[in-house]
C-alpha cells in the first residue's frame, strides 16, 4: 500500500492522498483540526484505507470526527463516505440537498458509474454503501457550520460541473473548498514549475454559464486559496479563474465544431488533447510526462460532457 503521510496546508488544514485509481496526486481528502474534526472528500472507497492511515498519522481517532462534507455526490468525490461513515460513530455527512436521496439509496449512482466503467466498476468503486438518513444533513446555499469557536463553514451553491454541487468557505484561510467547480490542478507539473488548471465537463449535468457564475462569484470574494478535489491547494486563485475560464471556452467552441460535423467524443479528446499538448510544449513540458497519464482521462470524461451538454 502507498504510504500516506499527510501534507501540512496551514496550521488547521492537512491534506491526504487518496491515491484514487491507483494514481497519487489524482483525489485529495482535507482535514480541518478545529474543535469538530472535519473532513471534506472522500474519495471513493479504495481510498477509505488511505484516509483512515492519513488520520491515524495526525493522531485523530476515526470517533473525533464530527462531519465529512462532500462537494457532490460523484464516486470520486462522496463514493467512500458510506464505509467511511460505518467507522466514525459521532460523524454526520454533509451534502447539497439534491445530493442527499442518492447518498441515503446509492442505486442509481452505481447504475450509472457501471454504465462508464463497465468490469473495471468493482476495483474502482466498491463498496457503496447506503447512508442512514438520520446521519445525513443537508446544507444549501448561504447556509453555515459551525466547527470551531471562531469558525463557521459557508455553503454556496455552485453548480456548473453537476447540480448537487456545493463549495464550503472557510473564513479564516479566507480559502474555497471547490470541489470540481473550478476545474482540476495538476499536481503533476507543479516540480517542473508550470502550473496548469482545467475545468471539468463531465456528464450529464455540465453546464458552462453555470460554471463560469460560479467562477465569477468566488472572483469577487477576493479568496486567498483554493482547495481543489483534484489535487492540492492553489494560492494564486486570479491565475486558476484566468485558465479555467480561458479553457472552458476553448472546451465549448471545440465541442461545438466535432458537433456540427457529426463526430463523437473520441475525435473531440483528440483536437483537445492535441490543444493541451501545444500549450504544455510550449511550458517546456515533454510529450512524454507523466502527467498525460490523468490528463488522457480527464480529456476524455470532458469530452463526453461537452458533447452531452451539446445534444440537449
Amino acid at each position: 500500500m502507498q504510504e500516506t503521510k499527510p501534507i501540512q496546508l496551514n496550521e488547521r488544514m492537512h491534506l491526504i492522498d487518496g491515491h484514487d485509481l491507483g494514481i497519487k496526486e489524482r483525489t485529495g481528502i482535507y482535514v480541518i483540526q478545529e474543535e469538530e474534526i472535519t473532513i471534506v472528500e472522500t474519495s471513493a472507497s479504495p481510498s477509505i484505507k488511505h484516509v483512515k492511515e492519513g488520520l491515524k498519522a495526525l493522531g485523530i481517532s476515526l470517533d473525533e470526527v464530527k462531519y465529512i462534507i462532500v462537494t457532490h455526490i460523484h464516486l470520486d468525490h462522496a463514493g467512500g463516505a458510506g464505509l467511511l461513515i460505518q467507522e466514525c460513530p459521532n460523524a454526520k455527512v454533509v451534502v447539497h440537498p439534491k445530493g442527499a436521496r442518492h447518498l441515503a439509496d446509492p442505486s442509481r449512482l452505481i447504475a450509472g458509474a457501471k454504465a462508464v466503467y463497465g468490469d473495471k466498476f468493482s476495483a474502482l468503486f466498491e463498496p457503496i454503501l447506503p447512508i442512514d438518513e438520520d446521519r445525513l444533513l443537508v446544507k444549501g446555499e448561504g447556509d453555515k457550520l459551525t466547527i470551531g469557536p471562531n469558525c463557521q463553514l459557508e455553503f454556496l451553491d455552485t453548480p456548473g460541473h453537476a447540480n448537487h454541487h456545493f463549495s464550503i468557505y472557510d473564513p479564516i484561510s479566507n480559502g474555497m473548498f471547490t470541489g470540481d467547480t473550478v476545474g482540476v490542478r495538476y499536481e503533476q507539473l507543479i516540480p517542473d514549475g508550470v502550473q496548469l488548471f482545467l475545468p471539468s465537463t463531465s456528464p450529464n449535468q455540465f453546464n458552462p454559464e453555470a460554471m463560469q457564475r460560479a467562477i465569477d462569484r468566488f472572483k469577487e470574494m477576493q479568496l486567498d486559496a483554493i482547495y481543489f478535489g483534484h489535487y492540492g491547494m492553489a494560492k494564486e486563485p486570479n491565475e486558476v479563474y484566468h485558465q479555467v475560464s480561458n479553457w472552458l471556452e476553448i472546451y465549448v467552441n471545440e465541442a461545438k465544431r466535432v458537433y456540427a460535423e457529426q463526430k463523437g467524443y473520441e475525435v473531440l479528446a483528440e483536437r483537445l488533447e492535441s490543444l493541451v499538448r501545444e500549450h504544455l510544449r510550449g511550458q517546456g513540458i515533454s510529450d512524454d510526462h507523466e502527467v498525460y497519464n490523468i490528463l488522457q482521462l480527464d480529456i476524455e470524461v470532458s469530452s463526453m460532457g461537452l458533447l452531452d451538454y451539446l445534444s440537449k
